[in-house]
């Protein structure tokens, strides 16, 4: 997914918001399991959500039949 912002660094930056030694081990050596996977799943929408960053919404694609009906003839 394309961002606005440079988020190669986050687990760098996010160290200094957290003293959660797991959370630390974490950002260090990466994810060794699914669990952990979602626990830094966490960490990065909490950096995102404190550095004001947020993923666009993504277009309404919804339609019913009678549109596509109505857009056939």
């Amino acid at each position: 997914m394309k961002t606005d912002w440079d988020e190669s660094n986050w687990r760098e930056e996010y160290k200094a918001y957290t003293s959660n030694k797991k959370h630390l081990e974490l950002l260090e050596n990466g994810p060794r399991s699914l669990s952990q996977s979602w626990i830094l799943k966490a960490l990065h929408q909490k950096w995102m959500k404190i550095k004001g960053y947020s993923y666009p919404e993504p277009p309404d694609c919804q339609s019913n039949f009678k549109e596509f009906n109505e857009n056939i003839q």
